[in-house]
């Protein structure tokens, strides 16, 4: 198998991840839950809410797996970030003298 095929398979088993966490939590009842506490009017905002914060977690793992496979298969691209983060936007040493 070539490394983008593996790398798709990995992304896909991420996902998966993804809604399995959903899954977990709905079936913990943490959604409800959630609903309950708003006032009555309030209980779509607080599921918004609810799942927001349920999710947060969830993606910072799924994109450090997707980083770690990325490295250990080696597929080099550009990230989205990667151009807010670049050393050509830091300031020279020079020009802070």
């Amino acid at each position: 198998m070539n490394n983008n095929t593996l790398h798709h398979i990995a992304t896909g088993i991420g996902f998966l991840f993804l809604i399995g966490w959903y899954l977990l939590f709905r079936e913990l009842g943490f959604l409800d839950w959630s609903t309950m506490q708003m006032p009555t009017g309030y209980e779509g905002s607080g599921l918004m809410l609810a799942i927001v914060i349920m999710m947060t977690p969830a993606f910072f793992i799924w994109s450090r797996f997707n980083r770690f496979v990325e490295k250990k298969l080696k597929i080099k691209g550009i990230y989205y970030e990667d151009s807010y983060y670049k050393d050509s936007a830091k300031p020279d040493k020079k020009d802070r003298d």
